[in-house]
Formats: structure tokens, sequence, C-alpha cells
């Protein structure tokens, strides 16, 4: 486990820059924006040269035919879940690929990661969430493959799906359940008090931490709290929009390189972008 563990983060700064471009996954038509040529966002996204590249199934073969040594690591998203509708629908579902780390270790993925959601008023759907991962857990076990827990605070929208919830407290107790359930790796939101982030390392017990982007924001509120954040320990970031969505995704993805493996402040990543 831990030698494809090696090809996720980085040799020197031990941290992973993984862009996330499954948005696809979810149905949810806002989510293709700057996504809807896929051959070229990978192409793209490869030439900038991030650590990881997280993909569905159906797209990772974009990334593993490309020839070479070089290219970033494949982390395959197992998992499929309805809970970004807008308007949200009656039925709502998460659920895993049955033989989803067997096609993860087809594609020569380097992780596999799932959800787990907690949605207010919905428990059956973080159920389903942990009996997927129990499920993921056993088999990623067999195969030496590592497991990435995405545990994410909902709260109710009632103009249309759920965003995400930024109480620390919650934030806490959902990443300690995914350290409890196994996680190799974990996902997790912000904190609405960035500074409170440290918790959510402390409870991960060792477990590296990878904060998730979430939705589109200016470069500076990124770039600001990208350096709070590692700041605090976070070992890496899964962005996606904010970068597939920048006028210059190349440039910001070199820029937040830079924080991530050559310790450079937030004016300097701004800089690196003005210059693109």
């Amino acid at each position: 486990m831990m030698y494809r563990l090696n090809r996720l983060f980085h040799p020197v700064s031990g941290r992973c820059l993984d862009v996330a471009v499954d948005h696809g996954f979810f149905g949810e038509p806002s989510f293709l924006l700057g996504i809807e040529d896929m051959p070229d966002v990978v192409g793209r996204l490869v030439e900038a040269g991030p650590d990881a590249i997280q993909l569905t199934p159906g797209q990772a073969p974009l990334l593993q035919s490309l020839p070479g040594k070089a290219k970033p690591a494949l982390v395959l998203r197992t998992d499929i879940a309805n809970v970004y509708g807008n308007p949200l629908e009656t039925f709502v579902f998460s659920q895993h690929f049955p033989d989803a780390v067997e096609q993860a270790v087809r594609l020569d993925a380097a992780c596999v990661v799932a959800n787990l959601l907690q949605l207010p008023g919905r428990p059956e759907i973080r159920q389903q969430c942990i009996v997927s991962i129990m499920a993921l857990r056993q088999a990623c076990t067999a195969y030496g493959m590592p497991l990435m827990i995405e545990p994410l605070v909902m709260r109710d929208n009632v103009s249309g799906g759920y965003t995400v919830e930024g109480d620390v407290d919650k934030i806490a107790a959902l990443v300690r359940q995914a350290r409890e359930l196994g996680a190799d790796v974990i996902k997790a939101d912000p904190t609405d008090d960035i500074d409170a982030y440290a918790r959510v390392i402390t409870v991960a017990a060792g477990v590296p931490v990878l904060v998730r982007g979430g939705g589109r924001v200016s470069d500076e509120i990124l770039l600001s709290r990208t350096e709070r954040l590692l700041a605090q320990g976070a070992a890496g970031i899964v962005y996606g929009r904010n970068i597939i969505q920048h006028p210059t995704p190349g440039a910001m993805v070199h820029a937040l390189m830079a924080m991530l493996h050559d310790g450079a402040s937030a004016s300097d990543a701004a800089s690196i972008l003005g210059r693109a």
C-alpha cells in the first residue's frame, strides 16, 4: 500500500496536489463547466504536472493511456451520489462500483476515493457510505490499494441540493470516523474558521489530510486559505473547479505546486499567476 502512496505524495515535501475532474459522475449540469472536453482537460493538466488527477473509471483511460513515466498519478473515484442536484431529487443515494478496486488495479491507480456523507435528516445515506467504505476497505487491503475517504458534512440547501458545512466540531467528528474506518488518506473540507483546522489534523491521528477545494473562489482567497491550511499541517489539497475553471489552469497548478513543494507564500504564488 505504501508503494502506491509513494507515487501520490512528493518525495521531498511529502505533500500532494490532486486535481479533481470527476465532477461529471454526479449528473449535475452545472458541474460540467470547464470539463466538457475531457481529452483536452486531461491533456492540459498532464502538461501542467500536478501530483495526481482524480478521475472516474470511464475517464481514467484518458490519463493512463498516455505514454511515459512522468504523468500524474491516478486517483480513482469509486462511488456515485446524487446529493448535488438542483432541485434535489426525492430519492437520494450513494453507492460504489462492486468491482471498484479491481478496476483500480487494472488502471494502475495510486489510490481510490469514496465519500462519507453526513446529510441532515438522511442517516440512511451515511449508512450507505459506511457499507461502501467497509467493502472497499476489505478489497483495498487484499489488493494493496490505498483508500482515500472523503468525509463531507452537508447542510440542507432549500434552493437546491446540499452544500458543505464548515463547523469544525462536525467536520472533526466525521474525519475521526473516517480514520476509524481505516482511511489511508483523508480528503476533508476546510473549516469556517481556517485557523481551527489543526483540530482536524489532530483527530486524523497521523493519516495525511488533503483539503477539499469546493466551489469557485477568488485567487486571493484560494491562495491565502491554502497557505494557512498548509501551515496547520495539511498534507496537500484536492482542488477541482478552482483549477479547471480558472482562466489559466496550468498557471494555477504551477502556483499551487510552488506552495506545496517549494515553500512559496501566497504572495509568491500570486506572482506566478501574474506572469501567466
